[in-house]
């Protein structure tokens, strides 16, 4: 999705090739075997492969009742990126990430028509593993929401859930977890202390922690720095910078700056559509909608 830039294509070199010399017969055949094969030169362009899509939605409905929130939604999200969803509150932006793991589910009335898919499957389809959706599709709510347990006990909560037992290869993860976390460093000393002693940046990077010991693809984020502080904000961000080169991650925001800030794509929804999807520098500089244009310019929202 990401527009390649133009390149000028090289002029054409004609060059006069030299009269094949006369073989022994006279007949000019070249007998000295085939031709070596050509050295392509130096810094010659080679076409990029095209990024896997991790996540997608064709002409994807979503009704509460009969308001309907989603309206034929079409987004591809690439693996290994950031990608932002951002608009004005109501617009669906929440309601669109958590079709990804079927937590709408959970909410009496939702119908949806369209089809969603993670790495190609249709996660609607009757067969779906929906707890099993949910370990490979993690999320992260707006405010932190560790259990109150201790810090040890969040992250192997979920490995526990799978069947985890192994008192060695339990501690092995919730390290591993917590690293990935950027947390181990502040609480190895403290592992067995409540969570809730936590501050709320430290809180949310733990809720990081525990969705990514169940070895998720997905990272869905709902507004995860909101509720936090300028400098537990700025851990945020840099954490999902780095989460990004394991995992596929599609945060919601209300903070535009945010999304320029961490995102390699932006979407822009308003009143249930999606109106605009791009790169996230070329969306903020050179929106092809109006309706985007005026978003990002304050006009409304």
């Amino acid at each position: 999705m990401v527009a390649d830039p133009s390149v000028k294509p090289s002029p054409t070199i004609r060059t006069e090739l030299p009269s094949r010399p006369a073989g022994p017969s006279g007949d000019g055949e070249d007998r000295r075997g085939p031709a070596a094969p050509a050295t392509p030169e130096p810094g010659a362009m080679h076409a990029a492969p095209a990024p896997q899509i991790r996540l997608r939605t064709h002409a994807f409905d979503l009704f509460y009742g009969a308001h309907q929130a989603l309206k034929a939604v079409t987004l591809e999200v690439p693996s290994h990126s950031v990608t932002a969803i951002i608009g004005p509150s109501g617009c669906g932006k929440s309601t669109l990430l958590r079709a990804f793991n079927r937590m709408n589910d959970l909410i009496p009335g939702v119908r949806v028509g369209g089809r969603v898919e993670l790495s190609g499957n249709d996660v609607y389809a009757p067969a779906t593993d929906v707890v099993e959706l949910r370990r490979r599709v993690g999320m992260v709510f707006q405010r932190p929401n560790p259990f109150p347990k201790s810090i040890f006990d969040n992250v192997a909560f979920g490995l526990r859930l799978l069947g985890v037992r192994d008192r060695g290869e339990l501690e092995a993860r919730v390290e591993q977890s917590l690293r990935r976390a950027a947390l181990w460093d502040e609480v190895r000393d403290r592992l067995g202390r409540s969570a809730l002693a936590l501050s709320g940046g430290q809180q949310q990077r733990l809720c990081i922690a525990r969705a990514l010991a169940v070895e998720p693809e997905v990272l869905l984020m709902d507004e995860p720095a909101s509720a936090l502080d300028p400098t537990a904000t700025a851990r945020i961000e840099e954490l999902a910078l780095e989460l990004k080169a394991r995992y596929t991650i599609l945060v919601v925001t209300h903070n535009m700056q945010q999304a320029a800030r961490i995102s390699d794509l932006t979407a822009f929804m308003l009143q249930g559509e999606l109106i605009e999807v791009g790169e996230t520098r070329a969306l903020f500089t050179r929106p092809r909608q109006k309706l985007t244009e005026d978003y990002i310019t304050g006009r409304f929202g």
